[in-house]
């Protein structure tokens, strides 16, 4: 693993402790409750979202790039009926056959992927006829100034990171991918710094 990948995990850990505490745990329950039948997570991390799983959720297959995440993962704290199967791999390129997955869960991750429309793509491919998509990000923020402080500490917050982006237009980007947005909120993230505190989460549907 390159100094910063392990960087990022660092920082990642350190970062979202007091969010999650103050809000951010509720927000990843309560969209999760839409979860159900077979479930694939993609960058699950060190397995913030495990213990908010529904009992509806039959199998969850877990798709993460960073091995030293994979690492920190709890598989126990699963609140699903079914196993988990954790693989490494990249949301670009997802080993999943077309069309077999009822949910796909993404959450703070879009911020950090390479080629966002790809991997849009590929949530849509292995998407089951009537499957919805699961959401929560940090995005570019709604107020001009906001974000033109996004644009300009974005590379430095990018390397520091392990490649987040704070700047990112996901909302515009989900629907471009051809997905309809059916259920959405936009909120400040509590208990994050200025910069990333804008947020959306929801549900898709190709």
């Amino acid at each position: 693993m390159s100094i910063k990948q392990k960087l990022g995990v660092f920082l990642y850990e350190r970062i979202m402790k007091g969010p999650e505490k103050a809000g951010l745990q509720h927000w990843r329950r309560e969209l999760l409750e839409e979860a159900r039948g077979d479930v694939l997570e993609i960058g699950i991390g060190t397995g913030a979202n495990l213990e908010h799983y529904p009992k509806q959720v039959d199998k969850l297959i877990a798709v993460e790039p960073n091995p030293e995440m994979i690492r920190n993962i709890d598989l126990d704290a699963f609140g699903g009926s079914g196993p988990v199967e954790v693989v490494q791999g990249f949301a670009g390129d997802l080993p999943l056959d077309d069309e077999s997955v009822d949910t796909v869960v993404i959450t703070l991750v879009l911020c950090s992927i390479p080629d966002v429309a790809r991997a849009l793509a590929e949530i849509r491919r292995v998407l089951r006829p009537g499957g919805r998509f699961l959401f929560l990000e940090h995005v570019a923020s709604c107020e001009e100034k906001v974000q033109k402080w996004q644009d300009r500490l974005d590379p430095l917050w990018n390397y520091l990171t392990g490649d987040c982006h704070m700047n990112r237009h996901t909302e515009e980007a989900i629907e471009e991918a051809g997905f309809e947005i059916t259920d959405y909120i936009r909120e400040p993230m509590p208990k994050t710094p200025l910069l990333l505190r804008p947020s959306i989460r929801g549900v898709a549907v190709p």
